[in-house]
């Protein structure tokens, strides 16, 4: 196997050991980006020769018996949101093209501590505001989208272009590009991980967590991004609990949780499927499942759209009186709508999301998680601009995208998106795992028994290499 193709346990094992150096493995990731890169498109900024120093210093490090931890020497990308002091970050927008930063976001200045080397920054859907990255491909099938809005995030990742990365979930855009290009990602509880640094879409539902080939590679980025930081005005002063590995224990004793609203309605039978026969594979490890009725589940998108769009325009506001011919038309018609809102509907939402919290809270109780598909469908066509379902109604690609993937974020509750099989075309199938407040443990347990049922998720070559 190539070192590129490493998923980030197995590269920490094998730097720890010394089979392999921080400089082959950061060396074999660079030359995978130079291969597929020119057709997947996943990367805004590729930092090469920086990368290569840090590398080299990591290598010396080890080597001199400093090692960090397990993500000294591990080469990563960071979503063109999130501030990096000296290499470029631009939203993937015009509205920042040259905008260099002079300090680190909380969570780079988190992964230089522990020694990760940053290759560059990776294309989003621009300012995350859409659920299908366009400037990127998916490394399955050029032809379709890699989701949003961490789109460059999942693409790398899922191609071999760095062996984890960061990216940013408002309504999905971890989760969403994860279930779509075939790997993991973790949304984790609201205020988990600080935001200082990075570029806000909608502040009380933005989140920051990592995308990874597995499930335990996710808990060991988390652990190195969780805590409080006091410049974080949503961050919480509450201690990470790092996770612990319990393989082979299967899920003996935990209740998993089966909608029976919203997450099965309107979705491809073959992503159901998929997702039914994940079920069966914890039964089959000892979990027990318990039916679910998603509460309120009629008004998550009033909610998420109420929450989110004068948020957004907030945010933008001086720059849409500047220079709103910058933002791309579909990203500019959003933000100008926000300006419409009344005041009086986004108080309604956020009192809304009260009574959501709370009656999850009440709903989790009963079961550790809830289980259900991630997305309703597979990758689209990038040029497709809706999904036709079985009853005859359709519905465009965001909305379809944002109706399972919302409810975690309108409730801050973790979530994550592990593969579960691909439909006929190859295209990956995302199962969703959504837990208590800060039950990221207990997610991260449920998906990695999983996975070893399942087997490792390949990586996506037929299309990229």
């Amino acid at each position: 196997m190539k070192p590129y193709a490493l998923s980030l346990t197995e590269a920490s094992a094998a730097l720890a050991d010394g089979s392999l150096s921080p400089v082959e493995l950061t060396d074999s990731v660079l030359e995978r980006i130079d291969d597929v890169d020119p057709q997947v498109n996943a990367y805004v900024t590729v930092a090469a020769d920086a990368a290569r120093a840090q590398a080299a210093q990591a290598e010396r490090d080890i080597a001199a018996g400093r090692r960090r931890g397990p993500l000294h020497g591990v080469p990563m990308a960071l979503k063109d949101l999130i501030d990096t002091a000296g290499v470029r970050t631009t939203s993937s927008s015009a509205v920042r093209a040259a905008r260099v930063p002079g300090e680190d976001s909380v969570v780079a200045a988190r992964l230089k501590a522990a020694g990760a080397v940053l290759l560059g920054k990776v294309h989003t859907h621009e300012f995350a505001y859409g659920l299908t990255t366009p400037q990127t491909r998916n490394p399955w099938n050029l032809d379709h989208v890699p989701g949003g809005s961490s789109g460059g995030s999942a693409a790398a990742v899922a191609a071999g272009m760095a062996t984890f990365s960061l990216g940013t979930d408002t309504g999905g855009s971890i989760r969403v590009p994860a279930a779509l290009s075939g790997v993991v990602g973790l949304k984790p509880t609201y205020g988990l991980v600080p935001r200082q640094g990075v570029a806000s879409l909608s502040w009380s539902l933005d989140h920051v967590g990592p995308i990874t080939r597995t499930a335990r590679d996710a808990g060991l980025v988390l652990d190195a991004l969780a805590g409080h930081h006091p410049g974080d005005p949503a961050g919480l002063d509450r201690p990470h609990e790092a996770r612990a590995s319990r393989p082979g224990q299967g899920l003996q004793g935990v209740r998993v949780g089966v909608p029976v609203n919203h997450y099965f309605d309107r979705v491809d039978p073959q992503v159901e499927a998929a997702v039914r026969k994940a079920l069966d594979d914890m039964t089959a490890l000892g979990a027990r499942l318990v039916d679910v009725e998603i509460p309120m589940a009629e008004y998550v998108q009033a909610i998420q759209w109420g929450l989110m769009v004068p948020e957004a325009t907030a945010y933008h506001e001086q720059h849409l009186h500047t220079m709103a011919d910058l933002y791309g038309p579909d990203v500019r018609v959003l933000l100008e709508a926000g300006a419409l809102v009344p005041a009086t509907d986004y108080l309604r939402a956020q009192r809304a999301r009260t009574l959501m919290r709370d009656e999850w809270s009440r709903v989790l109780r009963e079961v550790d998680v809830i289980a259900a598909p991630a997305v309703p469908a597979t990758a689209a066509r990038a040029d497709q601009e809706a999904f036709r379902w079985p009853d005859g109604t359709t519905e465009s690609v965001s909305d379809a995208y944002v109706r399972l993937a919302a409810p975690a974020n309108i409730t801050g509750l973790p979530a994550l998106s592990v593969p579960a099989g691909a439909d006929a075309h190859g295209l990956p199938i995302g199962l969703q795992l959504i837990g208590r407040p800060f039950g990221e443990a207990t997610v991260l347990h449920v998906a990695e028994a999983y996975e070893q049922v399942r087997g490792p998720a390949p990586m996506a070559e037929r299309q990229a290499g």
